[in-house]
């Protein structure tokens, strides 16, 4: 039976109503040895939840060393974000083994599952298992790319959640509401909203959260964890911004 500490930790804090933020950390977008290490430093200093590490498309030989540079450097866990299962590494402490249930790619809803198992059934990590819905009216991401799956459009919100209660009812213990790295726009309020209202297992957003106000209505929205990534580096002060945010959040439910 595989560890369950973070999905547990995940349950517990939705049930509280303490939001979460997780940094995802692509391989293919690091600098040299030494932006990393500040990175992490700034990561540890502001009690960061977790690291995901990957992407839709892995092109970089680094991520193996990267994992082991998080672990070296943090005791935060490190989560895998993986593409395909090439993209899996045991020195993680976890996956998030993501159905792409937005789409109708069967590679992307089982297939790349099918080829993972082995590997999974043998490795230490805690497995995540995900309802991946993608959100936009960007067609050309990576992700939208790669995958050949089509975005639900921001406008068809009773699609994206009737796909997140199926997700549930089919036994997957996360939602993940993405808009894909490097979007213009988040996921709407709206829709964030009304998938949190449907479902009853936490929720994860992540895409185009690169303010601190969009940040911030993602969270009032009911996102139980947001992700940002490439917003860290656009934006000098994302993360001071978004973990003081945060921990106010946080604080006023000991208050209360």
């Amino acid at each position: 039976m595989k560890k369950s500490a973070i999905l547990n930790n995940l349950y517990q804090s939705k049930n509280r109503g303490r939001k979460k933020l997780a940094v995802l950390i692509d391989p293919d977008e690091q600098g040299d040895a030494g932006h990393l290490g500040r990175l992490i430093e700034k990561c540890v200093a502001h009690g960061v939840d977790l690291f995901f590490v990957g992407g839709s498309l892995v092109t970089s030989s680094d991520q193996g060393e990267i994992i082991k540079r998080l672990k070296a450097m943090s005791d935060i866990p490190v989560v895998l974000f993986p593409g395909n299962h090439m993209h899996l590494d045991e020195g993680a402490d976890a996956v998030l083994l993501l159905s792409l249930i937005s789409g109708r790619n069967p590679d992307y809803l089982i297939g790349q599952h099918v080829l993972a198992a082995p590997f999974l059934k043998k490795s230490n990590m805690e497995i995540l298992p995900t309802g991946y819905i993608l959100v936009g009216n960007d067609r050309n991401t990576t992700v939208a790319y790669i995958s050949n799956s089509l975005p639900i459009p921001p406008d068809k919100i009773p699609i994206a959640i009737c796909t997140a209660m199926a997700g549930e009812m089919m036994g997957l213990r996360l939602i993940y509401l993405d808009a894909g790295s490097g979007a213009h726009e988040p996921v709407t309020s709206e829709m964030i909203r009304k998938v949190r209202d449907s479902i009853d297992i936490p929720l994860i957003v992540g895409g185009g959260l690169n303010t601190v106000g969009k940040i911030e209505k993602a969270l009032a929205a009911g996102a139980d964890m947001i992700v940002i990534g490439n917003g860290i580096e656009k934006g000098h002060n994302l993360l001071d911004e978004a973990m003081t945010l945060l921990k106010t959040y946080n604080k006023k439910l000991d208050i209360d």
